[in-house]
């Protein structure tokens, strides 16, 4: 049952020459098994252990890698049929830290293709499923890493999140999911999907494995032009530290927006924190309202740039009947991308069009700016601010896929950190009244992740979900 308990719990064990690193492995391999055709949390999986002989932090333990960061050697499909051939030449950087700590790495976990969704039902290689109930979705669009993580089939994971992916799947899925602030972690070896908003995080069964993660993933990296020179530190020592004191603001006005149970979970955690000693105070965030109309401008601008280079030419999928140039192009894009992902692609491309620029695109990013000055504007007065991860519980496979502005709703609550590229965190609060996790939304200034370890593990030593995860 070595499948069942936290990273640092395995570090320990190994440490402590009670358990080898390939048990680790075989269990999680064992638990993969048995579970995969029910959740298909992965697009691969790597059958043979390898052993790390770096030693490092981590001591040969596994880590699950959301299938849109290179692995050497290894596919890197995105979910998506244009990559379905298509093998890494190099590690992530991310990757690359993880191993030169002492990582191993079981598999490519699915997501929405080429990361673009709220719920893992866009993937080339099917829709992956909830543990806590099979007809229901794990969010998106790092629903595998969360899926895996929540079942069994991995101990920890990284993710990706543009607009919520990392947090809005580990809310659904009862874990911890981070997204640092943007610069934190190289984007080297992450597929693009929006280059001003992609982050690496991880997705994890507690605080604590967040902040190891985060500690060694983390650091400048010069084949990253957006990687923050900030030093690197031990995020651990942020945590079991009192919170008394602390001011915390919270985003009521968009409480309206939210599922009754979301509300009462939202209320139950709003009392735990002032237990704790915070001082709890209504905010105003006056354009936040704005942020997914502003998120669905900027991001599909940048993917429509971003996925001009998956054309049939030098990698990945090609049509096999055409007959120029220009024809290749066209079946080649046609067949090889899925409708969510044409849907982005087209919208990025109108409001990049001339004569639309300014309309459109200008005005968004000059909206981005004003969400931003109201962030910075809370954190002058508050080291904190929370809000429910996601507006809803984890809904029904099908029950939005044909309606997409439904879900992009889904991640109202999560794309302002994303606008602003400031940290943000979800954390299990509470079961709704079907028994499915509901997460809590943490957002500190930039750079000050140490605000969130605080608060959210002191937070999760009050209430977390973890006994009750589907392990069994």
């Amino acid at each position: 049952m070595l499948y069942k308990k936290t990273l640092h719990e395995l570090m320990d064990l190994v440490k402590n020459k009670k358990i080898t690193p390939k048990e680790v492995y075989d269990s999680v391999l064992d638990r993969i098994h048995k579970k995969e055709s029910e959740i298909n949390a992965y697009v691969t999986v790597f059958e043979e252990y390898k052993e790390n002989a770096s030693g490092g932090e981590l001591l040969g333990l596994p880590i699950a890698i959301k299938d849109n960061m290179h692995i050497d050697g290894k596919p890197t499909t995105c979910s998506s049929k244009i990559l379905s051939n298509f093998v890494a030449v190099f590690d992530a950087t991310a990757v690359k830290k993880l191993r030169e700590n002492g990582a191993t790495f079981i598999g490519k976990t699915n997501l929405d293709e080429f990361a673009m969704g709220s719920s893992t039902e866009t993937s080339y290689y099917g829709v992956t499923k909830n543990p806590w109930d099979t007809t229901r979705v794990p969010g998106g669009s790092s629903g595998g890493s969360a899926a895996a993580v929540a079942s069994g089939e991995a101990i920890a994971a990284l993710g990706s999140d543009t607009g919520g992916s990392i947090r809005q799947p580990a809310s659904l899925c009862g874990v911890v999911g981070l997204k640092p602030t943007y610069g934190r972690v190289s984007r080297f070896g992450l597929v693009a999907f929006a280059s001003s908003l992609d982050q690496i995080g991880p997705i994890t069964r507690d605080v604590r494995d967040a902040a190891i993660l985060l500690s060694i993933i983390c650091g400048h990296d010069p084949m990253d032009s957006t990687s923050a020179n900030v030093d690197c530190e031990d995020f651990t020592k942020y945590l079991n530290q009192p919170i008394s004191g602390m001011k915390v603001g919270v985003y009521e006005a968009a409480l309206k927006d939210c599922d009754n149970v979301v509300q009462k979970a939202m209320d139950d955690s709003i009392k735990i924190l002032e237990s704790l000693g915070c001082e709890v105070k209504s905010i105003e965030l006056p354009h936040a309202k704005y942020a997914v109309s502003d998120y669905y401008i900027i991001a599909p601008a940048e993917a429509s740039s971003n996925l001009a280079r998956y054309d049939g030419v030098k990698y990945g999928f090609r049509a096999s009947n055409f007959d120029d140039l220009k024809d290749m192009y066209i079946k080649t894009r046609s067949e090889g991308f899925g409708d969510e992902v044409k849907r982005r692609i087209m919208l990025g491309t109108y409001v990049l069009s001339s004569g639309y620029y300014d309309a459109y695109y200008l005005k968004a990013q000059k909206l981005r700016y004003l969400i931003k000055q109201d962030f910075d504007n809370i954190f002058k007065d508050f080291d904190c601010i929370v809000s429910p991860t996601t507006p809803t519980e984890a809904f029904k496979i099908g029950e939005k896929a044909d309606k997409p502005l439904q879900m992009y709703l889904s991640d109202i609550f999560t794309i302002p950190a994303n606008l602003t590229g400031i940290p943000a965190i979800s954390i299990p609060n509470g079961l709704g009244d079907n028994g499915l996790p509901l997460g809590l939304q943490i957002m500190a200034d930039a750079f000050r992740e140490d605000v969130i370890f605080k608060v959210a593990s002191a937070f999760e030593r009050e209430f977390n979900l973890r006994d009750k995860l589907p392990l069994d």
